[in-house]
């Protein structure tokens, strides 16, 4: 490795929020610090060419990771980057709203993430499912596209009892569903099916978690939330040092998302031990169906169908022998998957090899 390799990480949103795109970022800061690298995150919300330049040359950058193609390295397709920054190695990882729309449709090719890949010199993947996609999306950037398998982390153990915090006891059924509040997110959808649990269930709870991420979407979600109040509570920011803590306070955490890659919201339920109840995506079946032979840790229902999901979450609520084995075959899993050592070491290959690539394009010019 390069002494004292510097890195500019640029990610939509960075902590305090509790967004997937600034849990991971803080992740690899810290691990990748921990192994001697320089690190500096920064948010792209509002960040335009001049300042990225500001940041790329106080930083001292031997290279830049775009963490959301889109939303992160859609900035070097700006000219002025272009024009400067050209010969910078660029390692990008893509989210599942780069490879997929809100609907979950595959996007035209004719993109901006398709533009950022083929300036990449390095396309970094942590799903096998995001990997697999990219691969059929540009057959021709096959050997660009670099597995490193996505781990998680608890950030503290800061103490944050949601029952206590809702009110709500012992007694009741708490379904947990941590997102920022966006229409991929389906926070709104998945209040109003909840909706018909509860009225079947009448213990039964839900408390949502994070950030109103689109106004206009957050608007009709909080006035439905004043309706439903009976049975629901809002949240929007709980600290990711207190996250672990959350987590163990709940019966049930709920991923009802239309796109994802690989949510990190997936892997710390999983790791906390607690049973998922996931929209039935390619993003969610790997982590919680696994391969075959492999105990599934989580239920999934069908996206289109509301009733399947009050199906599937009955289940969850009436069925406690169902919940403890997804609970084990949750623990089981994550205590066989790689580590924050691993998932940096990996990354570290993809910087070296980003400016090996780079240093090579070069030379050709």
């Amino acid at each position: 490795m390069k002494k004292n390799l510097r890195v500019l990480i640029l990610t939509p949103t960075t902590l305090p929020d509790i967004s997937g795109n600034a849990i991971s970022a803080e992740r690899w800061r810290q691990s990748l610090i921990g192994k001697g690298l320089f690190v500096r995150v920064i948010a792209t919300t509002n960040l335009d060419a001049d300042n990225l330049v500001k940041n790329i040359e106080s930083t001292k950058a031997d290279v830049v990771h775009a963490h959301h193609v889109s939303k992160a390295g859609g900035l070097f397709l700006d000219q002025k980057i272009i024009e400067q920054y050209d010969g910078l190695p660029l390692v990008v990882s893509p989210a599942g709203t780069d490879i997929l729309s809100q609907d979950g449709q595959v996007h035209n090719l004719n993109t901006i993430v398709a533009r950022v890949c083929r300036r990449a010199c390095i396309i970094v993947t942590q799903g096998e499912w995001t990997a697999n996609r990219l691969a059929t999306l540009f057959p021709d950037l096959k050997n660009r596209i670099l597995h490193v398998p996505k781990t998680y982390t608890w950030f503290g153990d800061d103490s944050f009892d949601l029952r206590k915090i809702t009110g709500w006891s012992p007694k009741h059924f708490v379904f947990f569903l941590p997102a920022g509040i966006r229409p991929v997110k389906r926070n709104l959808e998945t209040l109003i099916a909840m909706r018909s649990v509860y009225e079947l269930r009448p213990h039964v709870r839900l408390v949502f978690a994070g950030k109103p991420l689109d106004q206009d979407y957050a608007a009709r979600f909080q006035e439905e939330l004043e309706r439903q109040s009976e049975f629901a509570q809002w949240i929007p920011i709980i600290p990711h040092g207190s996250m672990r803590s959350a987590y163990a306070t709940v019966d049930v955490v709920i991923n009802s998302s239309s796109s994802e890659g690989l949510s990190n919201a997936v892997l710390e339920a999983i790791g906390a031990g607690k049973p998922i109840l996931a929209s039935d995506i390619p993003g969610n079946r790997w982590p919680i169906i696994g391969r075959e032979n492999v105990p599934a840790c989580g239920l999934l229902f069908e996206l289109s169908d509301k009733n399947d999901f009050i199906r599937q979450a009955l289940k969850l609520v009436d069925d406690g022998q169902l919940r403890n084995e997804l609970n084990k075959a949750g623990r089981d899993r994550a205590s066989k998957w790689p580590g924050v050592d691993a998932e940096a070491s990996g990354l570290i290959y993809a910087y070296e090899e980003a400016i090996r690539r780079q240093h090579k394009r070069t030379l050709n010019l």
